[in-house]
């Protein structure tokens, strides 16, 4: 697989033009759903997936669940040596969850969840 390099330069990330209302006013649901999209693909672009989406919140998670079964499995078969590996990754494994949602006025609004 071939890694991707950032650009060279001060390449802006800004939204492109119709994101924000130009006079001012509260963006309309099409526009904060852009936003949304925007935000989401930053955070997809850093390491993070998508687990559920409705019309203004994602939900998005980063990290995977320690799969014990086959811990287990590499543990019997090992004599019990594997246990020691997987301590060690139960232990250090994190699964983190954010809630990101668009309010009224076009702002991110962000929860951590357990």
């Amino acid at each position: 697989m071939k890694l991707r390099r950032a650009p060279r330069g001060g390449a802006s990330i800004e939204p492109p033009p119709g994101y924000y209302a130009a006079n001012g006013e509260p963006p309309d649901a099409t526009q904060r759903g852009l936003i949304l999209d925007w935000v989401v693909n930053q955070r997809i672009a850093s390491g993070w997936r998508v687990e559920s989406r409705s019309g203004a919140q994602v939900v998005l998670v980063r990290g995977q669940p320690v799969n014990h079964v086959l811990h287990a499995i590499l543990a019997v078969f090992s004599c019990m040596l594997w246990s020691v590996v997987w301590l060690g990754v139960a232990v250090t494994n994190r699964v983190e969850r954010v809630a990101l949602t668009v309010d009224a006025q076009g702002h991110i609004v962000t929860v951590t969840a357990p």
